[in-house]
């Protein structure tokens, strides 16, 4: 383990004396997990900026490339999270900068696909290595088998995330 302090340190030492009751390692992680996510989302932003991108383009081919590069606009819809007009939008933009195109359905005649373009592709897997890249030099400073530990500690904090209970409740 590293003992050269960073920021979060001293953050944590800024706040002891303020919240004497200060959990210093529940705060610790917390706060270098909402760093880490504020500097990735950073870089995501750099690299779509750089690339002529924007967010919910990107959102968009990305959610058609884990669909192996087709799917119906209503499938889109519900991975992203939007209304389907919103879908029908982008993939109109998508459409005239050629990264996408509408194709029959093969499963129903009423229904058009969206399949990526070689060019959308292209645009996709670019900005997915520049992030990744950035997200495989931060992790790299730990041993594989840190980097799994590491996985597998998020995945038990994030399950009871996920519980539909683990809200706090407001008054």
């Amino acid at each position: 383990m590293t003992t050269t302090p960073d920021a979060v340190d001293r953050h944590i030492e800024r706040w002891l004396p303020v919240v004497p009751a200060l959990d210093a390692d529940v705060e610790g992680a917390v706060t270098r997990m909402i760093r880490l996510t504020r500097h990735l989302r950073t870089v995501k932003e750099r690299v779509l900026a750089d690339l002529d991108l924007p967010a919910h383009e990107y959102d968009t081919l990305h959610a058609l490339a884990g669909r192996r590069g087709r799917a119906a606009p209503s499938d889109l819809a519900a991975d992203l999270a939007v209304a389907p007009a919103s879908i029908t939008a982008r993939v109109d933009t998508l459409l005239r900068r050629g990264f996408v195109r509408r194709l029959p359905s093969t499963v129903d005649r009423r229904r058009v696909d969206v399949e990526l373009t070689d060019a959308g592709h292209a645009a996709w897997r670019g900005a997915m290595e520049i992030q990744g890249a950035e997200e495989h030099r931060l992790l790299g400073t730990l041993a594989p088998a840190e980097r799994r530990q590491l996985s597998d500690l998020l995945r038990r904090v994030l399950l009871v995330a996920e519980q539909p209970d683990s809200a706090p409740e407001t008054d």
